[in-house]
């Protein structure tokens, strides 16, 4: 956080000291996806599926706690052989759960990619207006209020990377 509001302040001080001046917006996305009925829509989709998936997680990992419990319960009677095919079970049981939860959670995921599925478009749609509403009233650069995007459009003038590219 301290590091961007130091990026966002140095970054509005060296456009300050230029020649030209520049025209700079703020914009709140979250607010303004949040205003949307389509995102809205979309989020409360997304906590229905994320929350079958916990309670179907929840519901397996009851399933190898009973397995565990009857498996202490019978411990003393069972041979050495039938013992460890039962902790082997469970302990597969456990791995297959936390694959579940993997697969479902994961930073690729099953909720992800549901994510991208159902947002990324009511995102894609924003950020087509902020970019038409730069070009349209010329703003030079907008940043994201929220903190989450950081610079949401900035002119081409201003990007200098192919001088640098030509420096090294």
């Amino acid at each position: 956080m301290l590091k961007k509001l130091i990026f966002t302040l140095l970054t509005v001080a060296f456009l300050g000291f230029t020649s030209d001046a520049q025209r700079i917006a703020v914009v709140d996305i979250n607010g303004l996806l949040e205003t949307m009925p389509e995102y809205n829509t979309a989020q409360s989709e997304l906590n229905r599926i994320s929350s079958e998936w916990r309670q179907e997680i929840a519901q397996e990992y009851d399933k190898i706690k009973s397995m565990y419990n009857k498996y202490q319960a019978e411990q003393v009677l069972l041979s050495e052989d039938v013992r460890k095919q039962r902790e082997d079970e469970i302990i597969a049981k456990e791995e297959e759960v936390r694959e579940m939860q993997k697969r479902r959670f994961g930073p690729e995921g099953d909720l992800f990619r549901k994510r991208q599925e159902l947002v990324s478009p009511v995102q894609d749609k924003v950020f087509a207006a902020i970019e038409d509403y730069a070009e349209e009233k010329g703003y030079d650069i907008i940043f994201d209020k929220s903190g989450q995007a950081g610079i949401l459009f900035t002119s081409d003038e201003f990007d200098k990377t192919e001088a640098i590219r030509k420096r090294l």
